[in-house]
């Protein structure tokens, strides 16, 4: 849905002025000319630039009379755009790194204060794309960070924000945590996936020592037609996790049997409901206490749920048993000596 309504008026002001002053084309002196002014939505609120722009008045130079602009306009917001770049990079991680869509986005963004359309979540989303493909093809800024290094160990993954859409595929190299290549393909085969591998081998101008994905078997396939003798290896989550199945099989099947015994909790709730005494009171809660304990899963491998069922079914067992305990205990009268 489009913007019905006009944009606040910002309450702040931003003055930018060239640092440069010496003409790129002749090296003559650049004077301030004029002034454009330029407003900014930007995750702390909107702000109006008031831009500085200097010419060169020089007959004959290359430049003469083009407007030579602050530097550090292009730090805050992309030309001819109206959201700062703090609010397109708050677009793609959200999109890319928590997987929301675009109506949750534009939920976000609205929280934080951002009078945003969601059609332009869009745009912005494209232009993060953009952004992200100029950064990971200045391979001369990666040469020069894996040179210091020598070696290269890179780690591919398929991510999917939806259903139905391009898997895009991330070659990330493992050492300095820089992402070397980003792209969205409509499958992941083998045939696929090898090209990927070989342009970044060929790009990074370092020996790659070894690959790390998941067990997937095109993954496989395209590494060894593609890097052939590179060793390739499970990333540390997978192995984990396919080593620990048959724990998980055995803690799941106890967590069956757990939750057989605690199935009476709605008869306990149903024969205290619309109690006004404590004991009325106490049972609910620990009948919620219970009920908690049966939904909240735990992460396999590293939280096995059955486990964990097992810890807070027995907290609740010991705090009954204290509660009895108390209760059965005689009352000493006020009379009675020590």
């Amino acid at each position: 849905m489009a913007r019905l309504l006009a944009r606040a008026q910002p309450a702040r002001e931003r003055v930018l002025v060239p640092l440069r002053q010496d003409c790129p084309g002749c090296g003559g002196h650049m004077r301030l000319r004029y002034e454009n002014r330029r407003t900014l939505v930007t995750l702390s609120g909107p702000v109006r630039l008031r831009l500085k722009i200097r010419r060169c008045e020089r007959e004959g130079c290359a430049r003469h009379r083009v407007p030579y602009r602050p530097e550090a306009e292009g730090a805050v917001a992309l030309p001819q755009h109206e959201f700062g770049l703090d609010v397109v990079a708050l677009v793609g991680v959200l999109r890319h790194q928590e997987h929301r869509s675009v109506p949750e986005i534009h939920a976000v963004l609205l929280g934080r204060g951002v009078e945003i359309a969601e059609r332009s979540v869009t745009n912005l989303l494209d232009r993060y794309d953009e952004l992200l493909a100029t950064s990971l093809t200045d391979a001369r800024r990666l040469r020069r960070v894996l040179a210091r290094q020598g070696r290269a160990i890179l780690a591919l993954d398929g991510m999917q924000p939806d259903v139905g859409h391009e898997v895009l595929w991330v070659v990330r190299e493992c050492l300095s945590g820089e992402v070397l290549l980003a792209r969205s393909l409509l499958s992941g085969t083998a045939e696929d996936l090898a090209p990927l591998l070989a342009e970044v081998a060929q790009a990074i101008g370092v020996p790659v020592e070894g690959v790390i994905s998941d067990g997937q078997t095109s993954i496989r396939r395209a590494v060894e037609r593609a890097l052939p003798g590179v060793p390739h290896q499970l990333c540390q989550f997978h192995f984990l996790r396919e080593a620990a199945n048959p724990v998980y099989e055995a803690d799941r099947h106890a967590k069956k049997g757990l939750k057989k015994g605690v199935r009476g909790v709605r008869r306990i709730e149903r024969s205290v409901e619309g109690g006004q005494d404590v004991g009325a009171e106490v049972a609910l809660g620990y009948c919620a206490a219970v009920r908690s304990a049966i939904t909240d899963d735990g992460r396999t491998p590293l939280a096995a749920p059955g486990l964990k069922l097992k810890g807070r079914l027995e907290a609740v067992a010991s705090s009954l048993d204290r509660v009895l305990e108390k209760g059965a205990r005689p009352r000493r009268s006020r009379g009675s000596g020590s």
